[in-house]
């Protein structure tokens, strides 16, 4: 059997950019064949058709690079959060937001006697399912230490104080159902067993969506948890070109033990 993790760049997003560059094209054409002149309209016609084209290259370059079989770089990324999760291995984990299920698998794999719960929403614009993160856990050997189910990082379907470790990769900003995204952090945390080991990766270090993380970090061990760590700016710790690092910049890393 072969994996099919997809690509954190969907195959609908690079339909959508090529579409948006080819509608631009026929305009532009359209516009001199219409009017049979160059003026204004043409020119800026003309220059966003190239800036789409721009876009849709190096959305394509960086999609080589993440893709799993490609230049590998979403599988360094979750080593990279796997190396900070501060847990034995023992007992249950919970990924939130699972996507094709790999960070789900490589945590199965990396904790050989763990128990991966992973939830997603799945929504159609990310070409993920659940039968397909079930079909690479078969492909990795672990199907029977990892299960999947459709879920909202908004609202875990868990009681509280149930994982022994909670994990998240490139997630909460993208979740719809809340646009307080701390709120994710606090649902994510609340399921997760005192003295639990978490490892939370997303776009923290944009302060329009986050604010300030020293202030929520503080926040956080007032309410109780017990060691919480952040880490700015992780792209800079993992190996990527420059070109995908520009599009990654501040991504950090929440990290610890409830």
């Amino acid at each position: 059997m072969k994996t099919n993790y997809g690509n954190w760049i969907s195959t609908p997003m690079m339909k959508t950019l090529v579409a948006i560059a080819a509608v631009l094209y026929v305009l532009t054409v359209l516009y001199a064949v219409i009017y049979d002149r160059v003026t204004a309209p043409f020119f800026i016609l003309a220059i966003l058709a190239g800036i789409a084209t721009i876009v849709v290259l190096y959305m394509y370059y960086c999609r080589r690079v993440f893709d799993f079989e490609g230049g590998g770089l979403m599988r360094r990324i979750h080593a990279y959060l796997l190396d900070q999760l501060p847990w034995d291995g023992l007992g249950r984990a919970l990924d939130v937001g699972c996507g094709s299920g790999a960070l789900t698998i490589a945590t199965a794999k990396r904790f050989p006697l763990a128990e991966v719960q992973g939830i997603d929403y799945w929504p159609p614009m990310w070409n993920y399912g659940q039968a397909q993160c079930e079909s690479n856990a078969a492909a990795e050997g672990v199907s029977e230490r990892c299960a999947f189910q459709h879920g909202d990082a908004a609202n875990l379907d868990f009681p509280d104080n149930y994982f022994d470790a909670v994990v998240s990769n490139f997630v909460f900003h993208e979740v719809r159902t809340q646009k307080d995204k701390f709120m994710l952090v606090e649902e994510a945390l609340r399921v997760l067993k005192k003295g639990g080991a978490f490892a939370l990766h997303d776009t923290f270090g944009n302060r329009d969506m986050y604010g300030d993380m020293d202030v929520f970090v503080a926040y956080l061990k007032e309410q109780g948890i017990a060691d919480v760590s952040y880490i700015p700016n992780t792209e800079r710790n993992i190996e990527m070109p420059p070109a995908v690092r520009f599009m990654l910049r501040g991504v950090g890393m929440l990290y610890g033990t409830k």
